[in-house]
């Protein structure tokens, strides 16, 4: 493609963009997620979530909640964990409270 002329229009639409031109920030993704687990099968979803790559707890609550901290190389990797984490079979809910990046 040759030189898209800089516009709104072409803003918005991405043709001013070029695969050569993005750049992945350097550093990674850092969140904590709130975790509601059945409360009776919690050391086992503890485990669980403690095995998955770059997740640790943080926090926990004898009625079923934890506070995961996890570290992922980008947003989508970032949202695989979130989506694996409320898979897990006990696992009632998983949400993200906090979010950023870190360079």
């Amino acid at each position: 493609m040759a030189h898209a002329k800089l516009n709104r229009r072409a803003l918005i639409t991405g043709r001013v963009l070029s695969t050569g031109g993005v750049v992945t920030p350097p550093g990674c993704e850092i969140a904590s997620i709130l975790v509601q687990a059945r409360p009776e099968r919690l050391t086992e979803v503890e485990a669980e979530i403690s095995a998955l790559p770059g997740c640790e707890i943080h926090g926990r609550d004898s009625r079923g909640k934890l506070v995961v901290v996890t570290e992922a190389p980008d947003a989508g990797s970032l949202g695989t964990l979130l989506n694996t984490i409320q898979s897990l079979r006990d696992v009632y809910s998983a949400a993200l409270v906090f979010h950023a990046i870190e360079t």
